[in-house]
C-alpha cells in the first residue's frame, strides 16, 4: 500500500490551483474594467462559487467511497440539511423587510397562519448557533443511522440502498407545508448575511473565496485522515473488512467516526452553496442528486481527492454548457459519460492520467540504453 503524505506533490499543485482561483477571481472580476475580455461578470462568480461548493460535496463523497469503500447514494442529504442550517439563518436576518413584514415569523409561516415560531427555528437568528447546527444536524443524523446500519453490518450495495431511502424520505418530510421549513418552495428571498447585503458584488466575492478556502481546509482534513494510522485502517476496511475485523479492529467504529466526518464535509458544502444560490428547497434530498455526486467522483477518480475535485468541475461545467445549448440532452450525455468511465477510465480521468504517467516512465527507464544506466568510465 503506497504511503500518503500530507503535502505530497498533488496536494501542493491542488492548494495552489485553490489559492490562483481565490486571488485571480476577485481580481478580474473587481478590477478588470467590464469592456475588458479578461473581465469576469457578476454572474459568473456565484456561478464558480458553486462549483466549488460542489467540490467540497465530492470531496466527502470520495473520503468514504474510495479509501473506506462505503458507497453512499444519499450523501445529498446531508448538503440539503447543512444548507436549510444556513438558509434558516438567513430566513430570520429578514426580519420585517419580508412581504409581510412580520419581524419574526418568516413569510411562508404567515401565508399558512402559523401563530408562533416553531420551537426548533430557535437560535437561527444567531450567526454562531447556525454555524452549529451546519455540522450538528447532518453530523448528528449521519452519526445516527450509522450507528444503527454499521452495528448490523451493513455493507455493500444494501447499504447504498437504505441510503437512496433516506435521502427519499427526507425530501418527501420536508416537501410538505407542515413541516416548518416552507414545503416544497423552500427557503429564499434572502437579503443579507452577518449584516451584508447578498446581492453586493463584494459579498459574492468573499462568498466565493470563502468558499475556496473551505475546500481547501477540506482537502487537507481528508488528506491529513488518510495519511493518519486511522486512514491506514480505513483502507484496509475497503480491501478486507474481514481480515482487519479478525486483527481486532472494530471496524463499525472506524466506518461511524468517517461516514460522520463525512457528512459534516457535505453539510458545510451546503451551506456555503445557499446564500450564493438563493435558495434551498427539498429537490435538494431527490435521490438523483446523491447518485449525481458519485458519477463526479467516478469521473474525476475515485480515492485520489484531487480527482473528485476535479470530476465535480468538469461534471457540473459540462451541465452548465449543455443545458444552455442542448438541455434535451443532458441526461444522455451524463449516462454515456458514466458508462464510458466505467468502461475505459475505470480510475477516472486523474487515476488514468497517474497509470498512463508510470507507464510512461516505466517505458523511458526500460528503454535507456544499458551504459545510460551504469556508472561513468573514468
Amino acid at each position: 500500500m503506497k504511503t500518503q503524505s500530507l503535502l505530497d506533490r498533488q496536494s501542493i499543485v491542488v492548494l495552489a490551483l485553490l489559492a490562483a482561483a481565490a486571488i485571480l477571481v476577485p481580481v478580474l472580476n473587481g478590477i478588470m474594467a467590464p469592456g475588458s475580455a479578461l473581465h469576469l461578470s457578476d454572474h459568473l462568480v456565484p456561478l464558480l462559487g458553486k462549483y466549488i461548493c460542489f467540490a467540497l460535496l465530492a470531496l466527502s463523497v470520495d473520503l468514504i467511497w474510495g479509501f473506506c469503500g462505503i458507497l453512499s447514494l444519499g450523501h445529498g442529504a446531508f448538503f440539503a440539511l447543512g444548507g436549510y442550517a444556513m438558509g434558516m439563518y438567513l430566513m430570520r436576518q429578514i426580519g420585517p423587510r419580508g412581504v409581510y413584514a412580520d419581524p419574526i415569523l418568516p413569510d411562508f409561516m404567515v401565508f399558512l397562519n402559523w401563530k408562533e415560531l416553531p420551537w426548533f427555528w430557535y437560535g437561527f437568528d444567531w450567526f454562531p448557533f447556525a454555524a452549529l447546527m451546519v455540522l450538528l444536524a447532518p453530523g448528528a443524523l449521519a452519526f445516527v443511522f450509522g450507528w444503527f446500519a454499521f452495528r448490523s453490518r451493513v455493507t455493500g450495495v444494501y447499504f447504498s440502498i437504505i441510503t437512496q431511502a433516506m435521502t427519499f424520505a427526507l425530501m418527501l418530510a420536508f416537501f410538505r407545508n407542515d413541516m416548518g421549513f416552507g414545503g416544497n418552495n423552500g427557503l429564499t428571498d434572502f437579503k443579507d448575511v452577518v449584516g451584508f447585503p447578498l446581492q453586493a458584488g463584494a459579498t459574492r466575492l468573499v462568498l466565493f473565496v470563502l468558499s475556496v478556502l473551505a475546500l481547501a481546509g477540506g482537502y487537507l482534513l481528508c488528506r491529513w485522515v488518510i495519511s493518519s494510522k486511522f486512514g491506514k485502517v480505513l483502507v484496509a476496511v475497503r480491501d478486507a473488512e474481514s481480515r482487519t475485523r479478525f486483527l481486532g479492529y472494530r471496524v463499525e467504529h472506524y466506518k461511524l467516526a468517517v461516514f460522520t466526518l463525512s457528512a459534516m464535509l457535505a453539510g458545510v458544502a451546503g451551506a456555503l452553496y445557499v446564500p450564493q444560490v438563493g435558495i434551498i428547497n427539498p429537490s435538494e434530498f431527490a435521490p438523483a442528486n446523491s447518485i449525481e455526486v458519485v458519477i463526479w467522483v467516478a469521473v474525476g477518480g475515485r480515492g485520489t481527492l484531487a480527482g473528485a475535485i476535479l470530476g465535480a468541475l468538469v461534471v457540473n461545467a459540462g451541465k452548465t454548457w449543455f443545458t444552455g445549448a442542448l438541455p434535451e440532452f443532458w441526461l444522455f450525455a451524463l449516462g454515456g459519460l458514466f458508462v464510458f468511465v466505467t468502461l475505459f477510465m475505470p480510475r477516472g480521468i486523474l487515476g488514468s492520467a497517474q497509470d498512463l504517467w508510470e507507464r510512461s516512465r516505466q517505458r523511458f527507464r526500460t528503454n535507456r540504453p544499458a551504459e545510460a544506466l551504469s556508472p561513468a568510465a573514468e
